[in-house]
């Protein structure tokens, strides 16, 4: 309940009665106001807000009832107790038919009026957390929509197809692509789409330790290792009924690998430390941004998982292999991030469009949406001035958005180090991942990513 003093307003013909109540009131933090009939109380009801009014029913001039139907009273936000000697039960609806919230026999206790103050202070504070709650859900953003997704090119048309098409099947889908295309968002169309109620949740395979990463997806029993000091539901159990996206499924231990084969195969899940398993209707829809084939030919991956997740597998192109939605993203994305700003929407000249279309984008969505963002910083007028796109040297003074790129240094860090491992031994990649305290598995992609020999 909130602590705030609230105003109060008591209208009453009897002064030792408002003497009374406004004594009993102000210890426990109302401010009170008194008006000996209803007439005055319509004057003050101009000159301030109130919180409560306790009226009582008859008074001379203007009795409580009639206060009651006044036009001034009825447009108040205000709750309103009504007060009386000769009350009954028909009084008492009477008062509650025009307005009144609730209704006190007099004579009566100090703290029952407290009591019936209080109990309408809770009312309303939750009537206006009702609003609030409304305002909020009001303002939240529709469900994600395969129509949200932002595309001009037929090979973007082509996959949208396909997933339309996938959509509303029960099997699972790999999406393959390189880094940064929005593999994602595929995955929401692909939920969306479905016509699944249950939710939408997503995991990074890569992000996770092994044994945290079981516990993340199957859930845990209570006492199922140390710390384990409550039972927890996995991913797989809260989007039940809807979708879950493993996105990295490349980078998903081999230890695992079997589980997630069984819950395919048989729809249920077994929560770490659980002796029973659990029936579970959730789609699975995962990622990979490496070929899983070479994985499986490395050993890396098994080839019956591989199957059980390929049974539709979408490939989304990187953006150099759709160059007619580059500028199209780029004028959503700079709406988009205008609004954030509360600034007014820049505009693309022509020799910009030109500009951002010639660029091969290795970091292909996502580095345009970020290249955009910085671009956006750095004009704080009415012109979006673009860095320039080519890796080079900036020139003394200029602006060059790679030398702010924390994925760009960390990405020569990273090859730098894995080639200072390799050379220490001597090529052998297992020692390799032991100096670097990464997986076999992630050297191994890396290396093939970086085109290490």
């Amino acid at each position: 309940m909130s602590e705030r003093i609230h105003n109060l307003l008591i209208v009453d013909d009897e002064a030792s009665m408002r003497h009374m109540l406004r004594l009993v009131l102000e210890q426990n933090q109302y401010r009170v106001t008194e008006a000996q009939n209803g007439a005055e109380a319509i004057n003050l009801l101009y000159k301030e807000k109130f919180d409560f009014i306790l009226s009582d029913i008859r008074m001379p001039d203007m009795d409580g009832l009639t206060f009651l139907e006044q036009p001034e009273v009825r447009a108040l936000d205000a709750t309103i107790i009504m007060m009386s000697a000769y009350g009954s039960i028909d009084t008492a609806l009477e008062c509650m038919k025009r307005g009144a919230y609730d209704y006190i026999s007099k004579p009566f206790k100090p703290d029952e009026v407290v009591l019936t103050l209080r109990k309408a202070e809770e009312r309303r504070e939750l009537k206006q957390e009702n609003l609030e709650l409304k305002e909020v859900l009001s303002k939240k953003e529709k469900p994600f929509s395969i129509n949200d997704i932002v595309h001009s090119s037929h090979k973007m048309q082509h996959v949208l197809k396909l997933v339309q098409a996938a959509a509303k099947s029960e099997s699972s889908i790999l999406i393959s692509g390189e880094t940064g295309t929005g593999k994602e968002l595929i995955a929401k169309a692909l939920h969306s789409e479905s016509g699944r109620k249950g939710q939408f949740l997503a995991i990074n395979c890569s992000a996770i330790t092994s044994g945290l990463l079981e516990s993340e997806l199957f859930g845990h029993k209570k006492g199922a290792f140390t710390g384990a000091d409550r039972e927890k539901q996995g991913l797989f159990s809260i989007a039940n009924g809807g979708t879950l996206f493993l996105d990295e499924i490349a980078d998903l231990p081999l230890e695992l690998q079997p589980k997630l084969l069984r819950v395919l195969q048989e729809s249920e899940i077994r929560k770490v430390g659980a002796t029973r398993a659990e029936k579970i209707d959730t789609r699975v829809v995962a990622a990979a941004g490496t070929d899983l084939q070479i994985a499986v030919k490395e050993g890396l991956f098994r080839q019956d998982l591989y199957y059980r997740l390929a049974v539709v597998d979408i490939n989304l192109p990187p953006l150099r292999e759709r160059p007619e939605d580059i500028i199209v993203l780029a004028e959503h994305f700079l709406e988009r991030l205008c609004q954030r700003e509360g600034r007014t929407t820049l505009q693309l000249e022509i020799e910009a469009k030109k500009n951002l279309t010639a660029y091969h984008w290795p970091g292909n969505v996502r580095e345009l949406e970020n290249y955009l963002e910085k671009a956006l910083i750095f004009s704080p007028g009415d012109n979006l001035e673009l860095p320039p796109l080519r890796i080079r040297q900036a020139a003394p003074g200029e602006f060059n958005p790679d030398e702010y790129s924390l994925k760009i240094a960390t990405r020569r860090l990273e090859e730098e180090y894995i080639r200072k491992a390799l050379t220490k031994t001597k090529g052998n990649r297992t020692q390799a991942a032991e100096l670097l305290e990464i997986s076999l598995r992630s050297l191994m992609y890396k290396i093939k990513e970086y085109g290490i020999d």
